[in-house]
């Protein structure tokens, strides 16, 4: 039986502790509140802020784990990097988990191996957001380099909105670098994920490209296979063999594209389970918990099998406690549909909360109107 550090615990450490379990796991939850969503199943969980360096190390030295898995950004990758010197293993590496942390390093790493990016700057202060973003030329897009769920990301026409996405790109940064990264607005046809599997002993490996959505930089719903030209595929695919060969470790990646009529464009890179990858909760027979689950642990990979499949997001509208749900039986009425709810202990405005999924014909459509039928009531 493996020990699992799990670093975050939100629904996507919550999936992947159900896989983990399932193949014999111990699995031991971290996160920066009690009650979240991965503590709820895992067999063992630690409270604590994981930018915290001697928080981090003391609990890596009291579980002495096989595997630690980072499921969050917002780590201190310092200490990572220092516990996989002394013979602790990183999922799918310590590099990879620094790399990753912040958009800025990924971004370079890229843009080093030859990878098509968009072009791009980085920021430290408002009047420099504001000659960065003059010379990419308006409109651009403005991310913090550490975030999570799209927080803190806009776009900005014109030189009058740098002051609020400036703002608004601090509002929404979680670490300690008050620093953001600034990019040419490409006009895509469609955004992809393409998870990308790192296995042990055995050649990488791809799902199905993942179409998606997004408002507010986070996605609402997302859909497998998305149709693109072959050409197309095939190049996606060769760039994220590139970046997680040179990340290296084995494990599952969500490696984001944008698609235009011409060409793709590299665009950022999570080493860990996507939140649009969901959708492979219902459209595939191994998830990509699974699939990540089974490439750490080095077991086989056989076949993925793929049908259409999609998700959509239920939002949170406000700030509340111990969250109840209505309108799930309406909406698991219709056949070949399904909704997980993550259990959060709290919420706030457009907070994830849960997801409704739905396969086969008009996946996309049933997940959506499934969504719909769903409120989030708090106390």
């Amino acid at each position: 039986m493996k020990k699992i550090l799990l670093l975050g615990s939100g629904e996507l450490g919550k999936e992947f502790t159900i896989s983990a379990k399932r193949l014999g796991c111990h699995v031991v939850a971290c996160d920066s509140y009690a009650g979240a969503p991965a503590m709820q199943v895992a067999d063992e969980f630690c409270v604590f802020s994981m930018l915290d360096e001697k928080a981090l190390r003391n609990v890596i030295s009291e579980h002495k784990p096989d595997l630690i898995v980072p499921e969050i950004e917002a780590i201190r990758t310092e200490v990572l990097l220092e516990v996989e010197k002394k013979g602790f293993e990183v999922i799918p590496s310590a590099r990879a988990a620094n790399l990753t942390m912040n958009r800025d390093r990924i971004r370079d790493v890229a843009v080093g191996l030859g990878v098509r990016t968009a072009k791009f700057s980085y920021a430290e202060s408002a009047e420099d957001l504001r000659n960065q973003a003059q010379a990419i030329g308006f409109p651009v897009v403005i991310k913090p380099v550490m975030s999570s769920s799209g927080k803190g990301q806009s776009v900005a026409k014109t030189e009058a909105d740098i002051p609020s996405s400036w703002e608004y790109a601090c509002e929404g940064m979680r670490g300690d670098r008050q620093k953001v990264i600034v990019e040419e607005f490409i006009k895509f046809e469609f955004e992809i994920t393409l998870l990308t599997i790192r296995q042990r002993n055995g050649k990488t490996i791809f799902c199905q490209p993942i179409g998606h959505v997004q408002e507010r930089g986070d996605y609402q719903y997302s859909w497998q296979p998305q149709a693109m030209k072959p050409a197309h595929l095939q190049a996606a695919e060769a760039m994220a063999e590139k970046v997680t060969s040179d990340l290296g470790g084995a494990g599952l990646f969500g490696v984001e594209f944008f698609v235009t009529k011409d060409e793709v464009i590299f665009s950022e890179l999570s080493p860990r389970p996507h939140d649009t990858g969901m959708v492979t909760l219902i459209s595939q027979n191994l998830s990509e918990f699974d699939l990540h689950a089974r490439a750490i642990l080095g077991l086989p990979i056989p076949q993925i099998d793929t049908v259409e499949g999609a998700s959509a997001v239920v939002l949170a509208t406000k700030e509340g406690s111990s969250p109840t749900f209505t309108g799930l039986a309406e909406a698991m009425s219709e056949p070949s549909t399904d909704v997980r709810i993550f259990g959060k202990p709290t919420t706030r405005p457009y907070r994830r909360m849960a997801i409704a999924l739905a396969k086969g014909p008009n996946a996309l459509e049933k997940a959506r109107a499934a969504a719909k039928k769903i409120a989030v009531v708090t106390a």
